[in-house]
């Protein structure tokens, strides 16, 4: 049983959420793909016609029911920027699809969520700029390259300089870590860069990738945060989305330790916080 299914179970057995927490999103509309991914990509994407190569960049078999999974991840972070404007907040049980660039997918992802849901936001002039956080250990390159030439959206990617992708597209900011960054070294940075960030960027939306791969038992992480560090560092970024009463959607982003119980316990502590902080 994947994370997908065990963490909603876990928030609502130990009293953090209720079912009445959770929604299930339709899948999303193809013109609002189509404003953030080339037509050629998406219409072989679609119909299962993306060449060996590209198949094999992604990680994944091409299934029709990879896509439609993609298809309702992105709707779903697009639904959860109304839940955020009415709440403050917003989670993606899923999502955090930051490979997928505007005309291929890399590294599991095939539509970017964030993005997608970015330009539905921008599209239908609910918030004027955006701040994109993401913290997931590896770099968010399709998310830098759909953005970049847009001031509109503003892309942050803190990320393990070892790690993959090899070549790494330009964020806004990026903060390459070194191997074996702890949890003192990782929130100095976190806590200067951010409040810069929001003090000279000035976002009204937020959107967070808060991949717990950068936990030391990550087997691809190569950073040693601990649990606890994960946590604080959630702590931060949902504190001062609240204290600026910036509207924030979360997308969970990657995890891969071998002991399934630092997965999911990482991922609820978003949750935990959440309900914490917003509620």
């Amino acid at each position: 049983m994947s994370k997908y299914e065990v963490l909603p179970q876990q928030l609502i057995h130990e009293g953090t959420l209720s079912g009445d927490n959770f929604f299930a999103p339709a899948p999303a509309d193809e013109k609002e793909i189509l404003k953030t991914h080339d037509a050629d990509y998406w219409h072989r994407l679609k119909n299962l016609e993306l060449s060996n190569q590209e198949i094999r960049r992604t990680g994944f078999p091409l299934t029709r029911e990879l896509v439609d999974r993609e298809i309702i991840i992105a709707q779903g972070t697009i639904d959860c920027t109304k839940f955020s404007l009415q709440h403050g907040i917003a989670l993606n049980i899923a999502g955090g699809t930051h490979h997928a660039f505007t005309d291929r997918g890399e590294g599991f992802c095939l539509l970017n969520d964030m993005a997608l849901a970015a330009n539905y936001l921008l599209n239908n002039q609910l918030v004027k700029k955006i701040l994109i956080i993401d913290l997931d250990v590896h770099q968010g390159n399709g998310t830098a390259q759909i953005f970049q030439h847009d001031p509109r959206v503003f892309t942050f990617s803190m990320h393990g300089a070892n790690n993959y992708p090899l070549h790494k597209e330009k964020s806004d900011l990026d903060i390459a870590l070194p191997d074996h960054t702890d949890d003192k070294s990782y929130l100095i940075l976190l806590d200067r860069h951010l409040k810069e960030l929001m003090n000279n960027e000035r976002p009204d939306f937020i959107f967070y990738q808060s991949g717990v791969d950068v936990l030391a038992t990550d087997k691809l992480g190569r950073l040693a945060l601990t649990r606890e560090g994960c946590k604080k560092r959630d702590k931060f970024v949902l504190n001062i989305a609240r204290q600026t009463k910036t509207p924030i959607v979360v997308s969970m982003g990657g995890g891969y330790s071998p002991d399934f119980r630092d997965i999911i316990e990482a991922h609820a502590n978003t949750y935990r916080l959440a309900q914490e902080i917003f509620f």
